[in-house]
């Protein structure tokens, strides 16, 4: 079965589930461990959905793979080498975020000038160190700000972070704070209210008003802006007139919304951010690399290239140095790991081998690519090489998406390799686009990994975010970096569950989608990780695109290119399911925005370039130069600018051209991805599909429409119309610019859905048409071409003219059509005469197949068969020559047999008559019947001489036959063979070296056998093999020795060849004489059993006899049987037993025994028998004596003790019997051999030993470890003991002897109860063993039955005299005298409630630790705290003044006092801190903080320092939980009246606060002196009501507003119209009622202002209609507003300002500037149609010459239809002055009258005009070069 989710338990110290369970450090809870079977391993994708519903919610899991899969480790260790990375584990967290110290300073200085009216000081001392206020900053935002590191006590982590190296003390911290709160917090104040500020401009829609008042309020010298009706504000630079191009998108366009850095001046436009803002930020702004320093910058820096052996030394000497030589527990290096992190043990670095590409440094799995190590078996080699959990395969398995994906992508498709280190680690991410990874652990030492599901990404992010705000704010994609860790512990704080997993070798880790995950090596180890993807994952890959897309990121490839192939291939119902909700949703995106820029005038469009590989995923994709997202479904260009792209979410971003010049680019119509939606869902029902895209296509059409001129027009409506026109221009004579014009036109229609399927058609038909009316112009051209050429040019192919004939009717109505017609019937004429000439060539000679190929060539059309023709004629030219050069040959064998049949082949083809076929024919017919008798000839071998007169018949045949060549081979190896026959018997004989001659004659009979002719020699050389083969046995004979058997027969093989009278065989036969000899005498000794001696003569005798006699062995049996034995017995009859050798001491008696029979089987006669009988009949007697103890010991066993009382009589009996088996063993041992009977002597001498010891304990009371000692000893004994009666007894006697002693021993009362006592004390009290521990069980029980006496009567007691102390000592002596009862466990129950109670309160209360009892006493003060205060309301309500000092409480008369002069209150001087001189100014806190304008953000709080206030709810709980507790205690009394009072106390808050509330007059000291009261009451009380507070909280907000609202009405300083607005919308969040006194007053105040600043805006925008005496008024009445409307008065200013020679005000009117003055003028005033390209106004050139305006040049190519083009980068500032009109503040210019009679004779009745030469600097950034100015006058031009 399948061990789904079982984690394995914690053994012995160590978990394999997660280091952290249960012991760790951490305490995180451990992911799923799963165990496949055989069978389920087989599938790793299968498997994987099994178990993917119970491991996904903990985000990751562990699978131990079955025993039998160890794959091999396929790299080789020694010459593996790897590159590294150094990782500073202790900056994973706690490092600062990367501030530029020159950013932060130059916005510092900036706050403090324009906000503080200060400079920074040059150096601020720290620690004698200059402090870094950039860094301080940056860690105090980490830990929640100024406010909460007071709070939370953070100083001293801000001072480790601040200075790393230095010590921290109370006093540095303190002196830290100081420096903060002077120069930091109102720094702080301004960035939070600025960030607030950029979060609410995030948050609110732009308004549809619109206003000419700049969106950008916050002043800034480097910011592109724009007015709210879109217009560019031009705003001049002061560090000079440069371009500025997009550091992204690499463009200068739409510079409105431009962003430049206030530091550097490099530009991003705001959609080009990552991630984009959707609107310019208020205050400056700095890119990211001007916030973040290079110093400062952290990351993984590459190292050194390592071998696996020195990176082994290394990770030795990091662990080495942090946990010594000793071994270590996976919590230990865990727990030292976070404390690294954490930034509290000091730099650490480590080195890591991360994200080797496995397809440069090697795989550890096995590869049919990789060499395969000499240790490892081929077929487990190639098994794992294919196997689906090696990685290298898992991407693409069959159910992976993955598989479709092309490119090897590493780390993706191909396994990244890692090798670790102790503290190396991989911060906390998630999978590229969301994806599964798998890790596979090679060897080494196990990693711990952590995992937050996937379903709880966003709150991890939000915890990550919050806990290290800095370094998110100055990253923001910090997450993708992959170099920030964040301690689990923290994470779970927070609400986020984490887990853990340990992997160790052999182990497979799965991390699930979105899930992420992060951990570290706990040593030396090597791992391999790959991704995949299985069907369910592709939703999470849709939330991983929109990821990219956000933060601009390059993705890894196309997710919807990935959709669109999965869903062309072949799916299942697994697949389909998750996949129909994705392409559904990419369906109707990509719908929905191609429909809204049709709507915004795109309607170029035209398909991709199709791909190479369409059924896979590349990667090749161009990319949005906006998102950085690749562009698979669609994308937007333009002709401006190419090669540049963007997706259709960005196009409006990409140009300034009108939209009807960019153009859409599409993979798939629409139409195309609903039929890929259908087939990924074969049940797709109507409603789903059929609905959306028929039924409702009428409303579709509705809803697609757009905007013309006549009204609205939608889609389907311009779809039919253009059909109309198309079926029109298919009718007509053809037309290449209908044609042309039709096409362009449908692209705007080709990417909709199935319902513009005819308009495809229709556009396919005339693309078709085109196409063949172009081709059928070009072939006819060519025709006639050629024809008028002489052939010249290239022929027009007959296929071609075929295919443009070979439609069923005319594409289109062309007149070529015909003439073609014309060609192709003359054509289709001769290719029939050609093909009849070929098919009968026998009728045709060869001048009339030359006469059809003269025709062919003259034919302007190209035909196939006339190839064929030629062919023919060259085929027969060719053969004729052939056949001539071989019959001409003479030389033998010159012609091959293989080009004669060639020939032969070609002539019946060709089928001609010729001259030459009877010649060859000849030829032939000799040819064949040689090769006849050749074959017949090889069939059966013949005699020799038959073949030589063969051979000489053919010997000069022209023609090279194989056969007779084969034959005349045959012939020549014969004679060979026969003379070297010859050669090698002559004197064979006499030679020496026989074993050669074997040889030789052997492969000359091989030889022989193997010819094909016949020979006379062959049974000559066989005979004389045999006998050279006997001649070599001789010889084998004389030079060792041979058996007798073997000598004669070869001799009689000798004489039946005739050569025993040989030299060599002579000597043979005299050996074999002696031989014989020799056995006759050793068959006698063997016979008679002769002594030793006599035997070792005749194997003395038997060395110089060459031949092996028959005796011999039985012999050599004898003497070696008998000096064995002797060596036996040696053991038995040395009397020295130290010369033997250890193993031979104490021989066994049975092999005494087994000897002696031995010596009877003996055939050697030695005298050592008769001595060893002798030492075995002394032994048997001994055994004798030793079974008689054994006896005597046995009839001991049987006393039974129990009842007799014979334990006094029965010890010297069992002393005795000891005493005798000692003496027995000492005898034994001497005899020499090893007896079995010595062993179990020992063992009852051992027993009765073991008795005597247990007897004794019935007089001495022994210890409990005595006992278990003794029982110990008794189970070690053999079995057989134990069954009998006087040990059996004596064991039950210890085990109740045990049993009593631990019931006697107080810390084990508990674990028994009194039955069980009583039932030890009935099982042996009759017996008079152990009567002192009879008598301690009986007075255990008495005291048990006591104290449950004492019990029942204090539970009889009522509940007020149930004293504490009584229940105390009542627990005590329980716990020592009772036994396990019901009785104990209630008053144990009962004791544990009351301490958790207890335990509660000081939680709550938390009283000071020092005091005797702390919780009572707090509880008394917080009792006497309560009445002081409700003595502060009781006083209120009785007028009457209090005699103690509110701070300290304490009684006024014995101190120095002062009286606040609001509250009239009496205070200590020494509790206020206020000098005696100042007292009569004194005013007190609370007055202070009550009569502010302005709360501080942590409300109201504590006034004094260290005061928490308890919740009244809680002690209200408290109180109620009491009643469950059986006696009265006195913190419970305490507490009662606590409750009461603090009932009481806010009664009277609440009453007095209503009244609060409810008061709407003028007067504000009457609710000033209630709040001082209750803020007095509430600060004095210890206890918080939480609803109290609120409502105290609404009543002091209200009265702030009030006293703010008060400032706003008499204050010198005007308020502003917004000010106004903004506190009357803080009045109405907090509910005030629209009667007070101080909203009326505000609200008539806005009313009048606003109503003003309404006119005012309607009169600058008149274009002069109200008279200047008017707007002066207007000026006059506004200044003299109780309300600032500085911005209105200062547009009525501007208004009030006048232009040109008719002296109006600024309108919509076209104006140009001159280029000396800068005066602005009418086109239609100065009489200028067009803009010149220099102006020079009539004011500054009264003599102009010529008619400057009929004459000037215009701008070339400045205006096309009405409107400038635009430039690829904007033009520079001087060049633009003149194309927009700029209203010069009155401060810059004069009005001056000149002298009118010297311009008379150009301008009559014109003033002239004379300003300053100097000109303003104007700050902005770059423009467009369009002339929108000029744009109102040309679209009346062209009209």
């Amino acid at each position: 079965m399948m061990g789904r989710g079982r984690v394995r338990k914690i053994e012995g110290g160590s978990s394999s589930g997660s280091l952290s369970s249960g012991y760790g450090s951490l305490n995180v809870p451990s992911g799923p461990v799963f165990y496949p079977t055989e069978e389920e391993f087989k599938d790793p994708l299968e498997y994987l959905y099994k178990i993917r519903p119970e491991a996904e919610p903990f985000g990751i899991c562990k699978i131990v793979p079955p025993s039998s899969w160890k794959p091999p480790f396929a790299l080789d260790m020694e010459s593996f080498t790897f590159p590294t990375k150094s990782q500073a584990i202790h900056q994973l967290q706690a490092r600062c975020a990367p501030c530029d110290p020159k950013t932060f300073s130059l916005e510092y200085n900036r706050f403090l000038e324009e906000r503080c009216g200060k400079k920074a000081k040059k150096r601020i001392v720290f620690e004698e160190e200059d402090l870094d206020l950039c860094k301080l900053f940056n860690v105090v935002k980490r830990f929640g700000g100024y406010d909460n590191v007071a709070k939370m006590k953070k100083w001293g982590e801000v001072s480790r972070f601040v200075r790393p190296r230095g010590k921290i003390s109370e006093c540095s911290k303190h002196v830290l704070s100081l420096l903060y709160l002077e120069h930091l917090l109102d720094y702080e104040e301004y960035h939070c209210q600025l960030n607030q500020q950029k979060d609410k401009s995030c948050k609110s829609e732009t308004s549809g008003l619109k206003t000419c008042e700049l969106k950008v309020e916050v002043p800034s010298t480097k910011r592109r802006r724009k007015n709210k009706e879109g217009d560019r504000v031009d705003v001049r630079k002061m560090e000079g007139e440069l371009d500025q191009i997009c550091e992204q998108c690499r463009s200068g366009l739409h510079g409105e919304v431009m962003l430049l850095c206030d530091r550097c001046n490099r530009g991003w436009h705001t959609y080009c951010l990552s991630p984009p803002l959707k609107k310019i930020p208020p205050g400056n702004w700095y890119c990211l690399e001007c916030l973040n320093s290079e110093k400062d910058s952290f990351g993984f820096v590459p190292g050194k290239q390592f071998s696996l052996e020195a990176f082994r030394r290394l990770a030795d000497r990091v662990k080495k140095k942090w946990f010594g030589s000793t071994a270590v527990s996976c919590a230990q290096v865990e727990k030292k790991f976070w404390e690294i992190v954490e930034g509290s043990v000091g730099d650490v670095e480590v080195m890591y081998g991360s994200d080797l590409d496995t397809s440069e440094y090697g795989s550890g799995f096995p590869r049919q690519i990789d060499q395969r190590p000499p240790a490892v078996e081929v077929d487990a080699w190639n098994e794992y090489c294919t196997s689906p959990w090696n990685l290298n395969n898992l991407p693409r398995l069959q159910g992976s998406v993955l598989r479709k994906v092309d490119q090897n992508i590493a780390g993706v498709m191909v396994p990244w390799l890692y090798v670790g280190m102790t503290f190396s680690s991989f911060c906390w991410h998630f999978e590229d686009h969301c994806l599964y990874s798998m890790n596979y652990h090679h060897w080494g030492e196990p990693k711990c990994w952590y995992s937050v599901p996937g379903n709880e990404a966003r709150a991890f992010e939000e915890v990550m975010r919050r806990s290290l705000p800095d370094l998110f704010e100055a990253q923001p994609d910090l997450l993708f970096q992959l170099v920030t860790m964040l301690n689990p512990s923290v994470l779970r704080k927070k609400g986020v569950p984490v887990y853990s997993i340990v992997q160790e070798p052999g182990n497979f880790v799965i991390t699930f989608p979105r899930s992420y995950h992060g951990g570290f090596n706990l040593g030396l180890n090597c791992a391999e990780a790959v991704n995949f993807a299985t069907a369910d994952w592709l939703p999470h890959g849709g939330f991983g695109a929109d990821l990219y897309r956000l933060y601009h990121r390059v993705p890894v490839f196309s997710h919807e290119e990935l959709l669109c192939v999965v869903a062309k291939g072949e799916l299942d119902s697994r697949v389909s399911t998750y996949l129909k909700k994705e392409f559904l949703r990419v369906y109707n995106n990509e719908k929905t925005w191609r429909e809204q820029l049709w709507r915004n005038g795109i309607i170029k469009s035209s398909p991709m370039t199709p791909r190479m590989k369409p059924d896979y995923v590349c990667t090749d994709e161009e990319m949005c130069v906006i998102c950085q997202q690749l562009l698979y479904l669609s994308a937007v260009c333009c002709n401006c600018r190419p090669s540049t792209y963007v997706c259709l979410e960005h196009w409006e971003n990409l140009c300034e051209c009108k939209p009807s010049k960019l153009r859409l680019l599409y993979r798939h119509s629409l139409a195309e991805l609903a039929g890929l939606l259908h087939k990924v869902d074969k049940y797709y029902l109507v409603e789903a599909a059929d609905d959306s895209n028929n039924n409702n296509s009428s409303e579709k059409a509705v809803a697609l429409k757009k905007k013309v001129k006549g009204g609205h027009v939608t889609h389907i409506q311009l779809a039919e119309e253009w059909i109309v026109r198309s079926c029109k221009i298919l009718e007509r004579p053809y037309s290449r610019h209908a044609y042309a014009s039709a096409i362009e036109e449908a692209e705007q229609f080709l990417w909709a859905g199935p319902e513009m399927e005819l308009v495809r058609e229709i556009q396919n038909n005339l693309i078709q048409a085109q196409n063949w009316a172009k081709s059928a112009r070009d072939c006819l051209s060519k025709l006639i071409s050629w024809s008028s050429s002489c052939g010249d040019t290239e022929r027009v192919q007959m296929d071609h003219i075929n295919e443009l004939l070979s439609l069923c009717t005319e594409p289109c109505n062309d007149s070529s059509y015909n003439q073609l017609k014309e060609y192709e019937e003359k054509a289709r004429k001769l290719i029939q005469e050609i093909n009849s000439a070929l098919k009968s060539c026998s009728e045709f000679c060869v001048a009339d197949l030359e006469t059809l190929y003269s025709k062919a060539v003259g034919l302007p059309i190209h035909i196939k068969e006339s190839e064929q023709l030629k062919l023919k004629l060259s085929s027969v030219k060719v053969w004729v020559d052939n056949v001539r050069n071989c019959i001409s040959q003479k030389a033998p064998s010159s012609v091959e047999v293989d080009m004669v049949y060639k020939l032969e082949s070609e002539m019946l083809e060709l089928q001609l008559q010729l001259p030459e076929v009877g010649l060859f024919t000849d030829l032939i017919r000799q040819v064949k019947s040689c090769r006849s008798q050749c074959n017949e000839i090889l069939k059966d071998s013949i005699p020799l001489k038959e073949m030589k007169m063969f051979l000489s018949e053919w010997e000069d045949f022209i023609v090279n036959i194989p056969e007779l060549e084969l034959l005349r081979k045959y012939y020549s190896d014969t004679i060979s063979w026969i003379s070297h026959v010859n050669l090698v018997l002559m004197n064979i004989h006499e030679r020496e070296d026989q074993d050669n001659v074997v040889d030789e004659l052997t492969c000359i009979q091989k030889e022989g056998l193997l010819l094909q002719i016949q020979v006379d020699e062959l049974p000559r050389v066989e005979l004389e093999l045999n006998k050279a083969r006997c001649r070599v046995q001789a010889f084998k004979v004389l030079r060792c020795r041979m058996s007798m058997d073997f000598v004669q027969q070869l001799m009689s093989e000798a004489t039946t060849l005739q050569i025993e009278k040989e030299k060599l065989f002579v000597d043979i036969f005299q050996r074999h004489a002696a031989a014989m000899c020799w056995e006759e005498k050793a068959r006698h000794g063997l016979a008679t059993r002769a002594p030793l001696s006599d035997f070792d003569d005749l194997m003395r005798a038997s060395e110089d006899i060459c031949v092996v006699p028959p005796s011999l062995f039985d012999v050599e049996f004898a003497v070696s049987t008998a000096k064995e034995w002797l060596v036996k017995c040696k053991a038995f009859l040395t009397q020295d037993s130290s010369i033997l050798p250890a193993s031979e001491f104490s021989p066994q008696i049975d092999v005494l025994k087994g000897l002696v029979l031995e010596s009877e089987d003996l055939k050697v006669y030695v005298e050592e028998c008769a001595m060893l009988r002798e030492v075995l009949k002394k032994s048997v007697e001994w055994e004798q004596d030793a079974n008689y103890l054994l006896q005597n010991t046995e009839n001991l066993w049987n006393i039974d003790i129990i009842g007799e009382g014979i334990t006094s009589c029965l010890v010297p009996r069992l002393e005795h019997q000891v005493l005798l088996i000692e003496t027995a063993m000492q005898a034994g041992v001497s005899l020499g051999p090893q007896f079995s009977l010595i062993q179990k002597l020992q063992d009852a001498c051992s027993m009765l030993k073991w008795c005597i010891k247990a007897i004794s304990f019935s007089s001495n009371i022994p210890t409990c470890k005595e006992v278990e000692m003794m029982l110990d000893a008794a189970a070690s004994v053999p079995g057989i003991y134990k069954s009998r009666a006087l040990p059996s007894s004596l064991i039950n006697v210890l085990q109740w002897l045990k049993k009593s002693l631990e019931i006697l021993d107080p810390n084990n009362h508990r674990q028994f109860d009194v039955s069980s006592v009583e039932e030890q004390l009935d099982l042996f009290k009759l017996q008079r063993i152990c009567p002192f521990i009879i008598g301690r069980l009986q007075d255990a029980v008495q005291n048990h039955n006591l104290w449950l006496e004492q019990v029942h009567l204090f539970f009889a007691l009522s509940l007020e005299d149930r004293t504490w102390n009584l229940f105390l000592h009542l627990k005590e002596c329980g716990s020592i005298k009772a036994f396990n009862c019901v009785e104990l466990e209630k008053v144990l129950h009962e004791f544990e409630k009351v301490e958790k109670w207890k335990q509660r309160c000081t939680n709550i209360v938390k009283p000071p630790p020092k005091e005797e009892n702390p919780l009572l006493t707090a509880l008394t003060e917080l009792k006497y705290t309560l009445e002081r205060s409700f003595q502060v309301y009781s006083n209120l309500k009785n007028r009457q003044s209090r005699n103690l000092c509110t701070c300290c409480s304490t009684a006024i008369e014995d101190h120095d006092l002062l009286t606040c002069s609001t509250c009239k209150d009496d205070f200590h001087l020494h509790c206020t801190e206020t000098l005696l001189e100042d007292a009569a100014l004194f005013v007190c806190t609370y007055c202070n903080f009550v009569n502010s304008s302005k709360l501080p953000r942590s409300g109201f709080g504590s006034l004094r320092a260290g005061r928490k206030h308890i919740a009244l709810v809680e002690l209200i709980t408290l109180l109620s939980d009491a009643n469950d507790i059986c006696l009265w205690t006195e913190e419970r009394r305490i507490l009662h009246q606590i409750v009461e009072k603090a009932l009481e106390c806010n009664a009277s808050l609440m009453e007095l606060m209503n009244n609060t509330l409810a008061y709407l007059s003028k007067d504000l000291h009457v609710i000033s002196h209630k709040l001082c009261i209750a803020l007095k009451a509430i600060d004095i009380s210890g206890v918080r009501d939480d609803e109290g507070n609120r409502k105290f909280e609404l009543a002091l907000a209200r009265n702030s507003w009030k006293i703010r609202a008060k400032k706003y009405l008499q204050s010198a300083e005007k308020p502003t119209l917004q000010q106004i607005q903004n506190h009357l919308k803080k009045g109405l969040e907090m509910s005030i009622p629209s009667e007070d006194y101080f909203t009326q007053q505000l609200t008539e105040l806005r009313d009048m202002g606003k109503q003003w600043a309404e006119t005012a805006k309607k009169v600058s925008m008149d274009g002069g209609v109200l008279e200047l005496n008017r707007v002066f008024e207007l000026i006059s009445e506004g200044e003299c507003l109780p309300v600032s409307c500085l911005e209105e008065l200062q547009l009525l200013r501007d208004r009030s300002m006048l232009y040109c020679i008719c002296r109006r005000p600024y309108d919509q009117r076209a104006m140009i500037a001159c280029d000396e003055c800068d005066e602005w003028y009418h086109f239609d005033c100065v009489k200028i149609s067009s803009a010149p390209k220099i102006y020079i106004c009539p004011a500054c050139d009264p003599h102009p010459k010529g008619d400057m305006f009929a004459s000037a040049p215009t701008v070339p190519d400045r205006c096309t239809a009405g409107k400038f083009e635009e430039p690829q980068t904007p033009l520079r500032r001087s060049e633009l002055r003149r194309n927009s009109p700029k209203r010069m503040p009155i401060s810059k210019k004069i009005l001056v009258e000149m002298d009118i009679n010297n311009s008379m004779e150009n301008f009559i009745s014109s003033e002239r005009l004379l300003w300053r030469q100097r000109k303003p600097y104007r700050r902005a950034a770059r423009k467009r070069s369009e002339l929108q100015s000029l744009s109102p006058f040309f679209h009346v031009q062209n009209k």
